[in-house]
């Protein structure tokens, strides 16, 4: 293709996007002002003409994407579209603002020298104080609150374009988004930005990562089909019968937000059991409550599944500060799930996705955008001038529960079950059946392993584990609040009590050969092993608390004390510790490790000083690297470059909340490392596991953990409640992949129900 077809085919291109453009805002409800739009098109092609982006296209088509984002993904009007088509004019070609004012008039040319302003003072060289002057500069801007909304356009779309991008530069805007973008799209009410600014930058940051739970997410999509299609049925029924037009569709948790969860809460994709909300849309009913019909819809839900009471979130009556309405309930599903439901009127929808803007759509007449904005504009000033980030939100810390002497839980199928205020999963186990109780080893709650003598709330769903190996314990009666537990729990220890007893009674009986034993050398034998009457004293033989002599000559043997029982973990710890301090005889002949870099705390980060360990991949100097104590990364995790004033190179993980603010402020100081030679070295990790105690666990543990490899254990520190175990693994390894791989040995041990790498 020549170069004059390519330049017609170009023209065509922009073509179709300019009147994609047009298309947009006559779709919408502003009024008709297009000439002004087509004026700053002409004028914006004309400036940026022969100007190319980093990716190869006509630089224009950015300001004619930033509009269109501005008109179909905000909802704003002329005003806006036209400003953001000149949005770059000043700044990048020989137009002044004054110019721009002499052919649009006062507002667009504010607009347009508060995003040139924005530009060169924020992302321009003075980026080492973005972070900390940003608030203030969104404060000064705001006096028009559409620089904020294009500046959030125009990011979103450089975010869309980011392949073309070196992986430097990738890094420091990804680190601007999410720690400056995509909340304050949220704090705007912009949810569906926010949300696809979240996902690119997690794209981008953790590309493997990324693809390994999309596609995870497609595998188990027929598993949550099935779910919803069970919950549905019986829904769309009653909701067909109210008469009502209504979309209901089943929206799956972003990508992003389904590993920020695994990663908080440091469990497997698995283990994420609320992939996935159902959100019923409806159209309102000329003259009809709006309200009304939130509650309606909630009604007929409530009549078929059964609600968790403290889920209900009314913001249709009490609406968040970003202008966010919605009815939230989450209940009980036919498979033994729990599932939340949003229930939303269209303007509610078309709100919560595009912000206060969505609200003039809805306006009877023809509406003129700068009188709208004033309104607007006062509550936008009060959610920015806001110092709590999380105020908006403070009805979501208020736990809403309506019973306060009942709670009400729900078995894994889905049955709700009543018990008294300050009930245990132990008083759980006893209302499903005496024997799950008699037998109970242990609960989940939500799908997390808790002790017996876990507290329950209202709405939480339990599953008991049992084992026929075990019995009530004395203890038992420390953490039950009813009736009914207490009662099994005493009945059991005095049926325990006389088949040990009556064991002890033959033990003796045999040691005399069934001979009859007169009063007063029994009272012997009970004054000598300190016992109040016979069925004491046939216990503690049944249960070997006292010794009996060898020949029934001697009488009797003065008393044993019974042998401290130490917790479970307490009783290993110092075979496993010279386990770790001294190898095997098969271990002594492999090469011993090599030992960690120190750490120094008055730094709190300690100098790797191996060159061979990272590679610079964009400069050709060397320099000393420095792994702070922040996020302490292993070889294989994702990382970058932070220089340093004394130009060494602190190297973080990409996800490192301290290296999101390092990239958001000091973009021009970060670098793209890759891992080098780095298996001769070893790096301090943690791991951190659960599960259910028993005899000899952490043995089992630690017997894993050596198999085909020395593993280098620098602490080991562990603890048990009622029956629950705790213990997080110090250890010296050689990358994250070493570390996935004794995870998955841990897990393999019978009694462990979580194991995951944890921040040291």
């Amino acid at each position: 293709m020549s170069d004059e077809d390519k330049l017609t085919v170009e023209d065509q291109m922009i073509e179709e996007e300019f009147q994609g453009l047009l298309n947009d805002y006559l779709n919408s409800n502003h009024r008709r002002k297009v000439d002004i739009i087509t004026r700053a098109f002409n004028m914006a092609k004309e400036a940026h003409k022969g100007a190319r982006r980093r990716s190869g296209e006509p630089y224009i088509i950015h300001p004619l994407s930033v509009a269109r984002i501005v008109s179909r993904e905000m909802g704003l009007g002329s005003t806006s579209i036209s400003a953001s088509l000149l949005h770059d004019v000043v700044e990048d070609t020989d137009y002044t603002v004054e110019d721009i004012r002499a052919l649009f008039g006062d507002k667009i040319a504010q607009i347009v020298d508060g995003l040139t302003k924005i530009s060169s003072g924020m992302f321009g060289e003075n980026v080492s104080a973005q972070a900390e002057n940003f608030r203030k500069l969104l404060l000064t801007m705001s006096d028009d609150i559409r620089v904020i909304l294009i500046k959030i356009a125009d990011r979103l779309h450089n975010m869309r374009t980011l392949s073309s991008m070196a992986p430097t530069k990738q890094f420091k805007i990804t680190g601007e988004t999410l720690y400056i973008y995509a909340p304050l799209a949220h704090r705007l009410g912009l949810f569906a930005i926010k949300t696809e600014l979240e996902e690119l930058c997690f794209k981008y940051e953790h590309p493997e990562a990324f693809a390994d739970l999309t596609r995870k997410i497609e595998e188990t999509a027929p598993e949550r089909n099935k779910v919803y299609e069970h919950f549905a049925v019986p829904v769309v029924r009653a909701l067909d019968k109210m008469d009502i037009t209504y979309e209901m569709r089943a929206r799956v948790k972003s990508v992003y937000s389904i590993w920020n969860k695994m990663q908080t809460k440091g469990i497997e994709f698995g283990e994420v059991y609320d992939l996935f909300a159902v959100r019923i849309i409806f159209e309102v009913f000329p003259g009809m409550d709006e309200k009304k019909q939130c509650w309606d819809i909630y009604s007929a839900i409530t009549d078929i599944y059964k609600l968790r009471p403290d889920r209900i979130r009314d913001w249709v009556s009490h609406p968040k500060a970003n202008g966010y309405q919605a009815l939230h309930l989450t209940v009980m599903g036919p498979d033994g799930k729990w599932i939340e439901i949003q229930i939303r009127s269209r303007r509610m929808d078309d709100i919560a996705e595009k912000g206060f803007a969505a609200h003039w759509k809805y306006k009877e007449n023809r509406i003129e955008e700068d009188n709208e904005l004033d309104k607007w504009l006062k509550t936008i000033q009060e959610i920015l001038s806001n110092p709590n980030p999380n105020a908006i939100d403070f009805l979501d810390t208020v736990k809403m529960n309506l019973f306060s002497s009942e709670i009400f839980v729900f078995t894994p199928k889905g049955e709700i079950k009543t018990l008294p205020q300050g009930a245990t999963a132990l008083d759980f186990a006893y209302t499903i059946h005496t024997r799950i109780g008699d037998h109970c080893l242990g609960a989940k709650v939500n799908h997390t392993l808790v002790p017996l003598s876990q507290q329950l709330r209202s709405g939480d769903q339990i599953e008991i584990l049992t084992s026929q190996s075990v019995n009530p314990q004395p203890e038992w009666l420390n953490f039950v609040t009813t009736a009914k537990a207490r009662t099994k729990i005493e009945a059991s220890l005095r049926r325990q009590r006389r088949r040990i007893a009556e064991i002890g009674k033959n033990m003796l009986e045999e040691l005399f050969n069934k001979e009859p034993i007169d009063n007063t050398l029994f009272n012997k034998i009970l004054h000598a092993y300190k016992a109040e009457n016979k069925e004491d004293l046939y216990f503690l033989i049944g249960n070997n608390d006292i010794t009996l002599p060898a020949s029934k000559n001697a009488f009797f043997k003065i008393r044993e004390e019974p042998e401290k029982q130490d917790n479970l973990f307490v009783r290993y710890m110092k075979q496993a510790m010279n386990a770790i301090k001294k190898p095997s005889s098969d271990q002594r002949g492999m090469k011993k490790d090599v030992e960690p870099p120190t750490l120094r705390p008055e730094q709190e980060k300690f100098s790797v000083n191996r060159k061979e360990v990272f590679q610079l991949t964009e400069v050709k100097f060397r320099k000393n690297f420095i792994v702070p104590a922040c996020c302490n990364p292993l070889p294989g995790d994702d990382v970058f470059g932070y220089v340093t004033e004394k130009e060494e190179v602190e190297v973080h993980k990409r996800s490192c909340q301290t290296g999101l603010k390092l990239k958001s402020s000091f973009g021009d100081r970060i670098i793209a490392v890759a891992w080098g030679d780095y298996r001769q070295y070893s790096f301090l990790a943690s791991i951190a596991f659960t599960g259910i105690d028993r005899i000899g666990i952490l043995g089992s543990i630690l017997a894993k953990l050596a198999e085909d490899v020395v593993v280098n254990i620098q602490s080991v520190n562990v603890s048990s409640k009622d029956g629950i175990f705790e213990g997080i693994f110090n250890l010296h390894v050689h990358s994250a992949e070493e570390v996935n791989q004794l995870c998955a040995k841990i897990a393999k041990v019978d009694g462990v129900s979580t194991v995951h790498r944890s921040p040291l």
